[in-house]
């Protein structure tokens, strides 16, 4: 068990290390940070806390022993240091969606180009397998990559909109993960060591950011944690069921807003203030309760999520799905009642 605690400790240690050098530098050198429409934070806050959980991710996999460097874990390490640089940029000098949609479909084809790719599918009806590893197929897996990846990054960037969400999210994720690449029918210990070097950086972002945050993820963390989870899940054998179950709670909120922008004609990837953090909100939930309800809920949903087969895992995706569009429902009529109220 030490070659998986090691390695959440140091890396937990070395962000920890490396926000207080990227707080230093930036404060010596005043780098201007461009303004979120998004996040609700005191002014002036530091943005580049996924810089320290990128590099202490990517130090810990080359200074660990038990682990390979073998072509597809350096390719997602390569789509990482790519993601550090955009999200930078973002943070930096805004960057359009359609820019940051075009790299983020590229570190997709970029990782399937070097091996991470999903050879086969679970029928969710009666939990058989369907290849997808040949002929023309691979077309169809090219693509599942790409949706995949794009879905999870997108779906974590809108979820960092107050403190401490993506970071406890990300954390449950990781270590969802873990549990799941021991088990005797996956059997991963590398993608183990690699969920707990992502748990560690997440937790080591996570203290400086829970409400009152005294640094954010910025672009390049928010887009980094949604894609470690991404392939990670591949790497697991393509759990990609259990992670989606992990990430039930921004995704269905991911769904419902690009819903709401289609039908109040904005464009889809316009920043706004209509996720359902930002609604709880405004009908009185401190930053700290929200967190910590989507904590609950997304610990309970991953431990259910690791109990289950895939029968049961697309029955709690809907159940999940029902409860969350019912809540939207709800807390939109009460926000109505309380603006004709004004």
């Amino acid at each position: 068990m030490i070659k998986f605690i090691l390695p959440f400790v140091l890396t937990f240690i070395l962000t920890v290390l490396l926000i207080f050098v990227i707080k230093f530098f930036t404060s010596k050198f005043k780098i201007d940070q461009r303004k979120s429409k998004r996040h609700i934070h005191r002014k002036n806050i530091l943005r580049f806390g996924g810089v320290a959980m990128i590099l202490a991710f990517n130090l810990a996999i080359i200074f660990n022993s038990d682990l390979v460097l073998t072509v597809p874990l350096f390719g997602a390490m390569l789509a990482s240091v790519i993601i550090l640089i955009v999200g930078v940029w973002d943070d930096l000098r805004e960057i359009f969606w359609k820019t940051q949609l075009f790299y983020q479909v590229a570190v997709a084809i970029i990782i399937f180009i070097f091996g991470v790719r999903i050879y086969y599918v679970t029928n969710p009806l009666n939990g058989g397998v369907i290849n997808i590893d040949t002929g023309f197929m691979i077309i169809f897996s090219i693509m599942l990559v790409i949706f995949w990846v794009v879905l999870m990054i997108n779906s974590m960037n809108w979820l960092d909109g107050i403190d401490g969400l993506s970071g406890g999210v990300t954390l449950i994720g990781a270590i969802t993960i873990f549990c799941l690449s021991l088990y005797p029918d996956v059997n991963q210990p590398p993608v183990a060591i690699l969920a707990m070097i992502l748990a560690g950086s997440a937790l080591g972002f996570l203290i400086f950011n829970f409400y009152p945050s005294m640094i954010l993820a910025g672009t390049s963390g928010s887009m980094f944690m949604g894609f470690a989870l991404a392939f990670l899940a591949i790497f697991a054998g393509t759990k990609i069921a259990t992670a989606l179950l992990v990430m039930a709670l921004p995704m269905v909120d991911f769904i419902w807003v690009i819903g709401e922008r289609i039908k109040n004609k904005k464009a889809i990837f316009t920043p706004d203030s209509n996720h359902l953090h930002h609604k709880l909100m405004k009908i009185g939930w401190s930053q700290r309760k929200i967190a910590l309800y989507y904590y609950i809920l997304t610990a309970i949903i991953a431990s259910i999520a690791l109990n289950t087969r895939i029968i049961g895992k697309s029955l709690t995706l809907i159940i999940t799905a029902i409860i969350m569009v019912s809540a939207l429902i709800i807390i939109n009529k009460k926000l109505n009642s309380i603006s004709t109220e004004k």
